[in-house]
Order: structure tokens, then C-alpha cells, then sequence
């Protein structure tokens, strides 16, 4: 597995993103792909997961209803959609994958593979 995160950018308050998850190693279907975010001076906060099969999802309650995760294991890639994008959401944005399952994803310690990340910056 060879996870690298893009799609990040400079966006105004209010608009959107679709970041991406690529492993090009080709075994992302095998595996739950967690979101985290850092932002400058704070711990590193995990944001959403899916499940192998994509029929599993997790949201913290940051950006619960505002960020949906999602996965098309043919092109093993994920992807988290940002909308209504908050100044807060600024952050270094990375995915990680593991085989646990999402029920603990919050912990970066069940996790294999993490990607490079990719910057999100939000203006007000």
C-alpha cells in the first residue's frame, strides 16, 4: 500500500473540496481508510472513515454533515467531499489505512499505511 492524499487548495468560506486517496499499490480494497487533519498548533484530529466495502461510515462531530466519505475500490482510491467549508477546516489533511474496521478510528495507532497530506486552506 502507497497512499498519497490530493486535491487540496485555497478556498473561500463556504465552498467546497474533493480531496482524494490514492494507493498505488493497489490494495486499498483490503482496507479501512481513515481522514485526519492538522492544524498549525494543534494534535492531529481524525475526521472520518469507511469501511473496506464502503458500507460504513464515521463523522466527527466537526464535520458531520458537512464532509461525506466515500470509495470506488476499482480505482482503489477514497475520497472525502468538503462542503460549506469553515476557516477551521484549515488544516494538513492525510488518509491512513488499516484493517480494524472503523469502530475505533480516532486512533492512529491501528493504522498500517498513511499517505502524505495535502493542504486545505480555508479564508474567511
Amino acid at each position: 500500500v502507497q497512499l498519497q492524499a490530493s486535491g487540496g487548495g485555497l478556498v473561500q468560506a463556504g465552498g467546497s473540496l474533493r480531496l482524494s486517496c490514492v494507493d498505488s499499490g493497489g490494495s486499498l480494497h483490503f482496507y479501512s481508510v481513515g481522514w485526519f487533519r492538522q492544524a498549525p498548533g494543534k494534535e492531529r484530529e481524525g475526521v472520518s472513515c469507511i469501511s473496506e466495502s464502503g458500507d460504513i461510515t464515521y463523522y466527527s462531530d466537526s464535520v458531520k454533515g458537512r464532509f461525506t466519505v466515500s470509495r470506488d475500490n476499482s480505482k482503489n482510491t477514497a475520497y472525502l467531499q468538503m462542503v460549506s467549508l469553515k476557516p477551521e477546516d484549515t488544516a494538513v489533511y492525510y488518509c491512513a489505512s488499516q484493517h480494524f474496521g472503523c469502530g475505533n478510528y480516532r486512533h492512529e495507532s491501528i493504522y498500517d499505511y498513511r499517505g502524505q497530506g495535502t493542504l486545505v486552506t480555508v479564508s474567511s
